[in-house]
């Protein structure tokens, strides 16, 4: 994967003018899409247990693509989970469209200072992928991330959810999508490797590829349909509704939260 990656930035490098031009007209062409409206709710199941979650990250953390978190990735996340286990979920998000890890854990993570929590949910890299981060500079960030986050919650599970799938965004040039795509495998490799060595993280690595998901889930839909019409570059209502079915799968598959259930 490093290989690749070096393979990629050298052939890259004589293509970053165009790159840097392909990039600003799409920024200039893209609408500003607002956050989802509500950061904060709940999930009832007449039960005496309520899970806490809280989702930190990026615009698809925060909703943007949707109206209302309840039909973005942290509600139907919710939903999903409550009804497996029979629990209530309270959920709140702390997230903010364009930021990087960096900024995620510089700027957001000092704010959470809820108490009690279960799970803590986490969606960075389509913006440190766009910026060009490094990946050993993106992983020194998501370390950094981490412990930032322990000192807070030692023992409270992480999920790092899926990478976005830059490769299939309408929105983005060829160019891009070879770039950026790169990128977030090496980002995806690393992740992956740390993780594996780092207790209570966990990491839903599994390539995100819309016409997988229509294929696993049965559905009548075509690749556009998981972006949003307003920009083509945000996910769609469906395609957050099918996101959180996978990572739920994923969190019920590996217990990720059993620990908390029995404690």
């Amino acid at each position: 994967m490093n290989l690749k990656y070096l393979i990629s930035k050298a052939t890259t490098f004589p293509l970053l003018p165009l790159l840097y031009i392909q990039g600003k007209k799409i920024r200039e062409n893209t609408p500003i899409l607002p956050e989802a409206s509500d950061i904060q709710g709940e999930t009832y199941k007449d039960s005496e247990r309520t899970l806490r979650i809280i989702t930190v990250g990026d615009s698809s953390m925060a909703g943007v693509g949707v109206k209302t978190h309840t039909e973005g990735f942290i509600g139907i996340l919710s939903v999903r989970l409550s009804s497996y286990y029979n629990t209530n979920i309270w959920w709140k998000v702390y997230a903010k469209s364009g930021y990087t890890a960096l900024k995620v854990k510089n700027r957001l993570v000092p704010t959470v200072n809820d108490v009690n929590l279960d799970l803590i949910v986490i969606g960075v890299g389509g913006n440190d992928a766009f910026k060009l981060t490094s990946p050993k500079e993106w992983i020194n960030n998501i370390k950094a991330l981490i412990a930032d986050i322990r000192i807070k919650y030692r023992y409270q599970p992480i999920i790092f959810i899926n990478m976005p799938p830059v490769r299939e965004i309408p929105a983005f040039t060829s160019l891009i999508k070879y770039i950026m795509g790169n990128l977030i495998d090496a980002y995806s490799y690393k992740l992956a490797k740390y993780v594996k060595k780092t207790d209570n993280v966990f990491y839903c690595s599994r390539k995100i590829s819309y016409r997988d998901y229509t294929k696993r889930y049965k559905l009548n839909s075509h690749p556009s349909d998981f972006f949003s019409n307003e920009d083509k570059f945000h996910p769609s209502k469906l395609a957050y509704e099918i996101w959180a079915k996978d990572v739920s799968d994923f969190i019920i598959k590996n217990k990720v939260i059993n620990n908390v259930l029995h404690s």
